[in-house]
């Protein structure tokens, strides 16, 4: 259930976006220290729950780093790479693999890698950054729901549905709903 808080933390932090951003200050004294006590943490984090390192390392570089969308995505590739072949190597000896799933998965992923690739480049980097954090947050609850005790469950799900549909009225109605300058922000 951590991990789903997690994921919801995390998109929240994505769709309220950086203060002070722009392009004019991508790239401009990065700080060093900071990056890497984040990436410790995000470390930790997902060696505690196992998984997400993509969905943290990505919010980490673009909104802590200050890298832009399309390069904290291509550096939180490399990066779960690496992590991926430290694991990997780390349970060759100890567990059984199926080759024959690992590689057809590996193949797909590889082939999906270079279809996002080229999609990336048509996609403005704050409509991708925004896609991302809405995946995330969808992902995320349907986490909490999936892991939450049957009789929280339902509870859980009708909050989430009354939270969109009230979010779906604010923006739909409410003149100065604040969704509407969090959406169209660029």
């Amino acid at each position: 259930m951590s991990f789903a808080v997690m994921m919801i933390v995390t998109a929240a932090a994505m769709l309220r976006g950086r203060k002070n951003a722009g392009p004019d200050r991508a790239h401009q004294q990065l700080p060093v220290g900071r990056i890497l006590l984040d990436g410790a943490a995000v470390g930790l984090a997902t060696g505690l729950v196992g998984a997400g390192g993509g969905f943290l390392v990505v919010p980490a570089l673009a909104l802590l780093g200050g890298l832009p969308m399309p390069v904290a995505i291509g550096t939180s590739l490399l990066v779960i790479a690496m992590k991926s072949a430290a694991g990997f190597a780390g349970y060759l000896s100890s567990v059984q693999i199926d080759w024959t799933l690992t590689l057809a998965v590996t193949g797909f992923a590889v082939v999906g890698s270079f279809a996002g690739a080229r999609l990336a480049g048509r996609v403005p980097a704050h409509v991708l950054s925004r896609l991302f954090a809405w995946f995330v947050l969808a992902m995320g609850t349907f986490v909490l729901v999936q892991q939450a005790p049957a009789h929280i469950a339902v509870p859980i799900l009708a909050a989430v549905a009354s939270l969109g549909a009230g979010a779906g009225v604010c923006y739909g109605f409410v003149a100065r709903c604040p969704l509407r300058r969090a959406v169209h922000r660029a």
